[in-house]
């Protein structure tokens, strides 16, 4: 399939995994943060993330890891691109670059222009950035991501920045072509969006989602030049 990129994020069973892989995801994203109910190890990962087909990048999604953490997922050899989806300045994401040799995707929280407007200060450092939503402060138990909440879309209408770019935040199949139409997303994620409760996913969901991103059509990936080789697996994964 070609057209916008599709990350499923949050995986933690084989029909979840087998179901994204099989609809054509090009993303499977795991969860390193021991408070989502999407948590795996990295042993897990290993056995979920052999099985998939060439081509399909492995995503390891860490929330200001330690250098202890990252070697432990990286050690793995089954991971292609770090996810970093806390606090993470330009200078710690050039130090795990030069750490683990993989690419590193920064996720940054949008409530307001002021947050699109941060992405400036890795523009550039990073390979890929994901624009989420932002939780409301006073949001009992709320997680760096995956709260089935979307942001104001239209703040990355007109949004230039050299590295590419995802959008995330609340995206369902029900309305993930429009957010594509609007920003003009070349790249989407979901892991609450194909979802039937917090951390169970439904292959029928994930199946669905994948459908109707990709039909979104690929006039609309402007916010993804170059990101197709940006998202290569490494060829030194066994």
């Amino acid at each position: 399939m070609t057209g916008v990129l599709v990350k499923i994020c949050g995986l933690n069973d084989p029909a979840a995994v087998r179901a994204a892989a099989e609809a054509g995801a090009d993303m499977v994203g795991f969860m390193f943060y021991p408070r989502s109910p999407r948590a795996v190890t990295p042993a897990r990962v290993a056995e979920l993330a052999r099985g998939l087909p060439a081509g399909i990048v492995r995503v390891a999604v860490l929330v200001d890891p330690d250098d202890a953490l990252v070697d432990a997922v990286t050690a793995t050899g089954v991971i292609d691109l770090l996810q970093l989806h806390g606090r993470e300045t330009p200078e710690r994401i050039l130090a795990l670059k030069a750490r683990t040799g993989l690419p590193v995707m920064k996720v940054l929280p949008v409530a307001d222009r002021a947050d699109v407007e941060a992405a400036a200060a890795y523009d550039g450092v990073v390979d890929r950035i994901m624009f989420d939503a932002r939780p409301p402060k006073d949001m009992a138990g709320a997680l760096p991501g995956g709260n089935a909440l979307s942001f104001d879309w239209r703040l990355l209408v007109g949004l230039r920045l050299a590295t590419p770019w995802t959008l995330a935040g609340g995206l369902t199949v029900e309305n993930v072509a429009e957010a594509v139409r609007l920003t003009g997303a070349g790249s989407v994620d979901t892991s609450s969006g194909v979802e039937d409760r917090p951390g169970v996913k439904s292959p029928d969901k994930i199946r669905a989602f994948v459908a109707a991103a990709k039909a979104a059509g690929p006039e609309a990936a402007q916010g993804d030049v170059g990101g197709r080789a940006t998202l290569a697996p490494s060829a030194a994964r066994p």
